[in-house]
């Protein structure tokens, strides 16, 4: 796939106020400081699409932008920021649950999850409520960069496994670097073929 234009559209903490109509939703979210508006910014490579910021939990809106006018890339709030006020976590809770379980243009859901940590409770969690809901995601895992190739591949599959021990089967999973554009074909590919699925119904 290429970007041909990446426009943003509208910020909001409602999802009724979302845009109208019928395009496909690509929705990003992860933990505060998981390199989410970069790997958005190197997606459509737009540098400044989405505010990057060395102060984790930036994203306090739903952002959508319209990707060459036939679909919508969606910069959710991250999860799992500690430092707020719980009044605050609360309502950051809020926006994205009622995003995700009220958004039926939703279509797919990248969860991004920083390749150098083990698994955190907080983002096992949040895929475990996704299967609950039913909702079709995949795992994006970021920042490979600033690993070696042996590392990353042992992180992830570390990974895998700890996930198959409660899931009989995998979501898609894709391995990036917004610093190389590592994984970027195989995203924009992935979103392409679910389109192409979408437009043939």
């Amino acid at each position: 796939m290429i970007i041909k234009s990446a426009d943003f559209v509208i910020s909001n903490t409602d999802p009724a106020k979302c845009p109208e109509g019928n395009l496909p939703e690509y929705a990003f979210i992860g933990r505060s400081n998981v390199g989410k508006s970069s790997l958005i910014n190197m997606l459509t490579k737009r540098e400044g699409l989405a505010k990057t910021s060395q102060t984790p939990g930036k994203t306090l809106l739903i952002n959508h932008f319209l990707i060459n006018r036939q679909w919508y890339l969606v910069d959710l709030p991250g999860y799992g920021y500690a430092q707020r006020s719980k009044k605050q976590r609360d309502e950051l809770q809020r926006i994205i649950w009622s995003y995700i379980a009220q958004r039926e243009q939703l279509t797919c859901l990248f969860v991004l999850i920083d390749s150098r940590h083990k698994p955190q409770a907080v983002d096992v969690e949040f895929i475990n409520k996704l299967g609950e809901y039913g909702v079709p995601f995949a795992i994006v895992f970021t920042k490979l960069d600033k690993l070696g190739s042996n590392a990353g591949r042992e992180n992830i599959n570390g990974y895998k496994q700890h996930l198959l021990e409660s899931w009989e089967e995998l979501p898609p999973i894709f391995a990036t670097s917004a610093k190389d554009k590592r994984g970027r074909e195989e995203l924009l590919d992935y979103i392409e073929q679910i389109n192409a699925s979408v437009a043939s119904k």
